[in-house]
């Protein structure tokens, strides 16, 4: 089985935990910004569940991450962003928005993201942001 995946807008990657005084305690929160985009990826892959459980088993994953093209470049360089020849060696860090991702998915599409065995991915300029998954049950070996 498996399951495709597309979380709409600029990815975000997970934010570290931030520290607050409370009275005489210290309590560690997450960000907003990581709070919000985690909400929007949990959403997307209830849809795509479309009420099945989570997945079982070791699982493969293959992702893409698709980064707005700035738009103060010029036309030339935004043209070399969409063909792939200009890439997006830029925040976000790839593994923060896999870390965002997979967290905000735990207990949707898999148990836990432990599950993911194989994992591929490319960042990309698009003229449409966003992330596109598909997660697939690990066939047996024969």
């Amino acid at each position: 089985m498996s399951v495709e995946i597309t979380i709409p807008g600029i990815p975000v990657g997970k934010g570290r935990p931030r520290a607050a005084r409370r009275g005489k305690h210290v309590t560690l929160y997450t960000p907003a910004k990581t709070v919000s985009y985690e909400g929007k990826v949990a959403l997307a892959g209830q849809q795509a569940m479309a009420g099945l459980a989570p997945l079982l088993g070791p699982l493969v994953v293959t992702m893409g991450v698709y980064m707005p093209v700035p738009a103060s470049w010029s036309k030339k360089k935004q043209q070399a962003a969409l063909q792939g020849i200009e890439l997006p060696a830029k925040k976000p860090d790839s593994d923060n928005v896999i870390k965002a991702v997979f967290d905000a998915l735990n207990g949707v599409v898999w148990i836990d993201d432990v599950q993911v065995v194989d994992l591929a991915l490319r960042k990309r300029y698009s003229l449409t942001p966003g992330v596109h998954m598909v997660v697939e049950q690990m066939r047996p070996a024969v």
